[in-house]
Formats: structure tokens, sequence, C-alpha cells
């Protein structure tokens, strides 16, 4: 039986990134998934339908997943079934990331759960049932992971990169003056180099 990769895009992002990783695992194929839903409990379930449909085709799964794409996929119930996971600027406590931005929006709890949904100016939406849902919807995730985390990340801070990356026993790698999304030409031959490295340390 053949191997993939299977790569989960951040906010924003599309299946099509993918093309990046073939060269990464010329052994592998490698796929990505366009989920559709902005929720957890919503995306997450596009995620095991996608592995669940792979299982029986692929001897081994990976996952390289972007951003939310990693908070989604550590969501799904995914980790009884893949092998190995590469995480890029994962979200890791969507708790305290909503809970700043509401400070950011100067929204309190009380405001979010008697409106709903609450439209910001920085044009995210906040949501009270989101919110509930991490806090009833701890992660967990028993999968050997890499994380790569810039320095300059402004949605997880290194103290809570650190404290998930050792609670879960994950390997972290920090690009110095790198940021949450790894765009530039430096940073992505960082990136491919990481990859790289961790391929021969499986």
């Amino acid at each position: 039986m053949k191997n993939i990769v299977l790569y989960i895009h951040g906010k924003g992002g599309s299946a099509a990134e993918c093309e990046h990783y073939r060269s990464l695992f010329p052994h592998y194929e490698v796929m990505g998934l366009d989920y559709q839903g902005s929720a957890p409990w919503e995306a997450g379930r596009e995620i095991l339908d996608a592995v669940n449909r792979l299982k029986s085709r692929y001897e081994h799964i990976i996952l390289i997943a972007n951003s939310i794409g990693a908070f989604f996929s550590m969501h799904s119930g995914i980790d009884r079934i893949i092998h190995q996971a590469y995480f890029i600027s994962p979200i890791v406590d969507m708790e305290q990331l909503i809970c700043g931005m509401m400070r950011w929006a100067n929204i309190t709890e009380e405001q979010l759960k008697t409106a709903g949904t609450i439209s910001t100016a920085y044009g995210e939406d906040l949501s009270w049932d989101y919110l509930c849902y991490v806090r009833t919807h701890p992660i967990r995730w028993n999968v050997p992971t890499e994380i790569l985390y810039g320095e300059n990340d402004d949605l997880t801070s290194y103290e809570t990169i650190r404290s998930f990356a050792e609670e879960h026993d994950a390997g972290l790698t920090i690009m110095a003056d790198g940021e949450h999304w790894f765009h530039t030409e430096e940073q992505m031959q960082f990136l491919d180099d990481w990859i790289r490295n961790n391929i021969s340390a499986w």
C-alpha cells in the first residue's frame, strides 16, 4: 500500500498549497483538503471524513496542518488514524485567543452571550457557541508531532506553544524573527529544512 501526505490549510488558504510539499515527500502521494466549515465541529467532521476515506487505501497518513487547520485537525478525532503530524504555527489554545480578541474589541462575555455573534472592527466574528465549544472540548492529541513556530507569532505566545509541546511530547522548532504566516523566501526555506530534518528523525 502507498503512503500519503494530507495538507490542511489555515484561514484564507487552500488545498492547492499542498503542491509545495510534493518535492519534500517524493515517495508519497500528496493531497490537500478544501474544507468548508468555519467551526471546529464542522471542519473537524470534514477532516475526519477525508481521513476515513484515505485509511483503507494508504498504509501511512502524514498530516501537515497550518494555523487553525491544526486546531481543526486536533478536534477531528483523527489522532487514532494518522501516523505523524507537522504543525506550522498551530493554534493550540483557542479559548485564550478568543478571549484576547474580545479584549481587543472591548467585548465582555455577557455581551457575547446575549448577542450570540458579534462582528469586530478587525474583521473577525466572535461567537458565544464557539467559545463554549472550546471550553467544553479540550484538545486530546496523541500523535508523534513536530511544531514549527515563528518567534514573532502574534496569535500564540511562546509560553503557550512551549506548554502545549511539553504536554503532548511534541518537538518544537522556533524560527528567530519568524511570523505566524510563513511565506517569505527565507521563511519557506526554513520550513523546508525543518521538514527534511524531521523526516530523517522519524
